[in-house]
């Protein structure tokens, strides 16, 4: 089945964006009167009867809508430093949006590998994971920041930061079903600084189990216990 992505119009109606419209009537050969799925990102999944099969502004008869489809009784904010391969990092946002995310951060670390990314690419990554996954909500992806801006920014929920060796695992300390930010460092890891600064705007240390993870496989890990705890 193909998922795609349009917002309504009024009237009942809906338009898909131009790349799902060609997508639909280019590549799939859609015509008109055909039937199709499709979501607006925010939740809301739409049975539609196509009325004009344009492949720059397909338009789609509304026939049903179903509301929070899908909703998860969390939320999940992965504040997370870019890798140097930006195919790894990519490879974390898909896997993310998979599994089940909300939002994503990248932070600009000490050791950070990588400082400058093109938020449009990565978003229409995390756009086809959406379809791919039948997901409804398209999680937000925010540009990269310094990781002191995050720190004073970010205030609700648990607030969790993914270290080495830890008394603490990440598995023991989330509260289900609440909203959870989790941080995860650069292959250099975090300095003693950053670490200072997390301890003192409340992040609480925790570890993702025995093995080393690079930080994309972490980003995806951190993802995993999270769905896991409050399937």
């Amino acid at each position: 089945m193909n998922l795609f992505y349009g917002n309504p119009t009024g009237n009942g109606t809906a338009m898909l964006t131009e790349e799902e419209s060609a997508h639909c009537i280019r590549v799939l050969r859609k015509k008109t009167g055909d039937k199709i799925f499709f979501t607006d990102g925010e939740g809301n999944y739409y049975h539609g009867s196509i009325i004009s099969a344009d492949p720059k502004k397909c338009t789609v008869a509304i026939l049903e809508t179903t509301a929070e489809y899908g909703k998860r009784n969390y939320f999940l904010h992965v504040a997370i430093a870019p890798t140097k391969n930006t195919d790894r990092f990519e490879w974390f946002l898909e896997k993310a949006t998979e599994i089940g995310i909300d939002m994503i951060t990248p932070v600009i670390c000490t050791h950070s590998e990588r400082r400058i990314l093109k938020t449009d690419r990565l978003q229409k990554v995390i756009l086809s994971a959406m379809k791919q996954s039948l997901k409804t909500f398209l999680p937000q992806i925010h540009e990269a920041i310094p990781l002191e801006d995050f720190y004073k920014n970010e205030n609700a929920g648990q607030k969790f930061i993914c270290l080495g060796p830890s008394n603490n695992t990440l598995k023991k300390e989330l509260e289900p079903r609440s909203r959870y930010t989790v941080l995860v460092g650069p292959e250099g890891d975090f300095t003693e600084s950053e670490i200072s600064l997390a301890m003192k705007n409340n992040f609480t240390p925790v570890n993702l189990g025995p093995s080393r993870l690079r930080s994309e496989t972490a980003g995806v890990v951190a993802c995993s216990i999270v769905s896991l705890l409050n399937d």
